[in-house]
């Protein structure tokens, strides 16, 4: 797509499509005859791809005027009929409507409808589900595939959900440290994986069939590119690595249905999954509680229009245990995170109550309430100060409570990252310098350095790879056992609330429509919603029909 800074070109090699050389091609040409007419691109989050300040009509018409040659009524037109196509209700009148009046959903759609404008032959799609609930998701890929079907598009579609990728790809590329490291049909590389890092990737998904069990996850991180190994890219974390691994590149391996870059002909079978550690402290007391909470909120339609109210929450009561992990899920827009709020003491409910241990959360300080309950919020690197290092960051919630001298500061970061596993080493490093899954360890050392009694996680897993999503469940798993540590998790992905809940509650327009333990409500829901919730959640298929 040309979208690298200008300082830094292809270095070798060629980029072909349909039998031209991409590489080769002059920057206007690219621009006025392939970018967005014959080659489309959706990203990965689409507010921060549209413009906030213009509507979202001018922003799907313009290139299409300015490059395809439509007249702005042709453009004004196709652009309607493509919102109507995508699933945007009342695409005319949405036409005048700026991205936040919008939804995550209907941003993303806009942004296909936007990618489709000129009708490309190739759309590549960047993770283009991966803050969406399973709803949303579902709605979003089988209209992408309805879309490639009627238009005869191919599609690259880049994701780390192998159960999507298992029911959308024809054929996979397998990449790590910036090579391809297996190739072949979906079929071949998901039932019959060759290299040992796709291996490793298959046993780090979470599944919803079988009994939870601790995760398989792959030790150390993707190595720098900057300072790239003489053997195999995959070398230092391969569990089946040998010393001429470490001299020299390995072969590619396999035609072309099935290749691998491995000195390996077979892999070992995995062994059988470690059962899931059970927690010290069995449920008891109810460390946090939510009686009848309602919250209300008043807004305006336009700057002079008649207020009306939006009731996000309509009478919730629900209760976290000691000891225990609770999952709450539920569409976009069902109350989730305005619930998390209310339970963390940021915001007050209209009506109803929140109990910490016993405790009216309204009685309680700001720093009574840090001892009880901390968040972790879905972002990583969105909540920690880049200028500041991890010393800095883990401590801050000790320094902001007066708690200790600096030196008993030091011993009790240096604990909490021991805790999280996290090494020593990189106390004095900076947030840029870690990976995701060291990043959201960071997050959890924070959160745990005060002790307290509670996590409110808020989608912890959903930006991360499949890989370093297992780190971080077994994390959270291991820190329940080890600490009798209760966890709300606020999540979309239904393999993960198998894995690792107990109970789960499902919210639907501000209600709690079912809850109950996690093999009730999974193996028996009792609800449409909860049935339809379910039926959307992508699973891992090893063989495609």
């Amino acid at each position: 797509m040309r979208l690298l800074p200008p300082a830094r070109p292809v270095a070798g090699g060629q980029i072909r499509f349909d039998g031209q050389n991409l590489s080769a091609m002059a920057e206007q040409d690219f621009v006025q005859g392939v970018l967005g007419q014959r080659i489309g691109m959706i990203f990965q989050e689409p507010m921060t791809c549209l413009n906030p300040v213009y509507t979202i009509g001018r922003q799907i018409t313009e290139a299409a005027v300015r490059f395809g040659g439509l007249t702005p009524e042709i453009a004004q037109a196709r652009a309607i009929a493509l919102l109507d196509r995508v699933g945007i209700p009342d695409p005319g009148a949405r036409m005048g409507s700026y991205p936040h009046q919008l939804s995550g959903g209907q941003r993303q759609r806009v942004m296909i409808a936007m990618a489709l404008m000129l009708k490309p032959e190739l759309l590549i799609a960047d993770e283009p589900t991966t803050a969406l609930d399973v709803t949303v998701q579902a709605q979003i890929l089988d209209l992408l595939a309805d879309l490639r079907r009627e238009m005869g598009m191919a599609m690259i579609l880049i994701s780390h959900d192998l159960a999507v990728v298992s029911q959308q790809a024809d054929t996979v590329a397998v990449m790590y440290g910036g090579e391809i490291v297996e190739s072949g049909t979906a079929t071949a590389v998901l039932r019959d994986p060759r290299h040992p890092y796709t291996c490793a990737l298959l046993q780090a998904i979470p599944r919803m069939d079988g009994a939870p069990h601790r995760l398989a996850s792959i030790p150390g991180t993707v190595p720098s590119v900057l300072h790239r190994p003489v053997g195999c890219i995959f070398a230092p974390r391969c569990a089946h690595a040998q010393a001429r691994c470490t001299t020299a590149r390995p072969p590619v391996q396999g035609g072309t249905d099935h290749s691998r870059r491995c000195i390996l002909t077979t892999v070992a079978p995995p062994a059988a999954p470690a059962a899931a550690r059970a927690p010290t402290a069995r449920p008891g007391d109810v460390v946090i509680s939510a009686d009848t909470v309602s919250r209300v909120f008043s807004a305006r339609q336009g700057l002079f229009g008649p207020r009306r109210d939006i009731v996000a929450l309509d009478g919730v009561s629900l209760g976290l245990q000691k000891g225990e992990t609770l999952a709450l899920v539920g569409e976009s827009g069902s109350g989730k995170s305005t619930l998390a709020r209310i339970l963390l003491g940021l915001d007050d409910p209209t009506s109803g109550q929140v109990h910490m241990l016993g405790h009216p959360l309204d009685a309680m300080s700001g720093a009574e309430r840090a001892r009880f309950v901390q968040p972790v919020f879905q972002d990583p690197y969105a909540s920690l100060n880049p200028r500041r290092t991890l010393y800095e960051i883990i401590a801050r919630p000790l320094v902001l409570r007066h708690d200790g001298t600096p030196s008993e500061h030091l011993a009790r970061v240096l604990d909490a990252m021991e805790m999280v596993r996290l090494p020593a080493r990189l106390v004095h490093s900076y947030p840029s310098q870690l990976s995701g899954g060291q990043r959201q360890r960071v997050a959890i050392a924070r959160a745990l350095i005060t002790r307290p009694a509670a996590l409110i996680c808020d989608e912890p897993t959903s930006a991360l790879d499949v890989s370093v999503q297992a780190q971080i469940l077994n994390l959270l798993a291991d820190l329940r056992a080890d600490l009798g540590l209760s966890t709300l998790i606020i999540t979309h992905d239904m393999a993960v609330v198998h894995q690792i809940a107990d109970r789960v509650a499902v919210l639907l327009n501000g209600g709690l429509v079912e809850q109950g333990t996690v093999a009730d409500v999974l193996q028996n829901p009792q609800t449409p919603y909860t049935r339809t919730l379910l039926a959307a959640a992508p699973r891992f298929v090893e063989t495609r029909t």
